[in-house]
C-alpha cells in the first residue's frame, strides 16, 4: 500500500470502529462453544480490525500495533496451543479433543469439555487472526 487513506473521514471511522469489531470478534470467539459462531468467525473478526487500519492508515503507523512477525509468532504459538490441547486427552488414553478423558480430580466431565471447548476456540481463533493478517501482509507487501 502506498500510504494513508485521503479522508479524514474514512480514516476516522475506522479508528472508530476497529475495536468494536475487534471486541464481538473475542465475544464471538468465547461464546463459540454455547451457540454459533467460534473460534473461525471470531478469528475472521479480529483479523478484520487491522485490516481496516492498514487499508486506511499508513503501513508504518499500523505495523507499530500489529507487527507482521508478532502476528505471525501467535499464529504458530495458537495452533501449537491447539495441537496440544488436543493431544492431551490422547495422552491420558482418550480420542483426539475428547476432554473427558482427562484425569482431574473433582471435575465433572461436562466441565471438563467445557473449559477443554473454550480454550481450543480460543487458540483457533487467535491463529485464524494470525494467518489472515499474515497472508493480507504477504499480498499487499506492506512488511516494513
Amino acid at each position: 500500500m502506498i500510504g494513508s487513506y485521503p479522508s479524514e473521514v474514512v480514516r476516522t471511522v475506522a479508528a472508530l470502529v476497529t475495536p468494536f469489531i475487534m471486541l464481538f470478534g473475542l465475544y464471538v470467539i468465547t461464546h463459540g462453544h454455547y451457540g454459533p459462531g467460534g473460534g473461525f468467525a471470531g478469528g475472521v473478526l479480529l483479523a478484520v480490525g487491522p485490516v481496516l487500519l492498514r487499508l486506511t492508515y499508513a503501513p508504518a503507523a499500523t505495523h507499530r500495533v500489529f507487527p507482521s512477525t508478532a502476528v505471525l509468532v501467535v499464529a504458530l504459538a495458537a495452533f501449537g496451543v491447539f495441537v496440544l490441547i488436543g493431544l492431551v486427552p490422547v495422552a491420558a488414553g482418550g480420542a483426539f479433543l475428547d476432554y473427558a478423558a482427562v484425569p482431574v480430580s473433582e471435575m465433572a466431565a461436562s466441565k471438563l469439555r467445557s473449559y477443554g471447548s473454550l480454550i481450543m476456540e480460543i487458540a483457533v481463533g487467535l491463529a485464524v487472526f494470525g494467518t489472515i493478517l499474515s497472508i493480507f501482509d504477504a499480498i499487499t507487501g506492506d512488511q516494513p
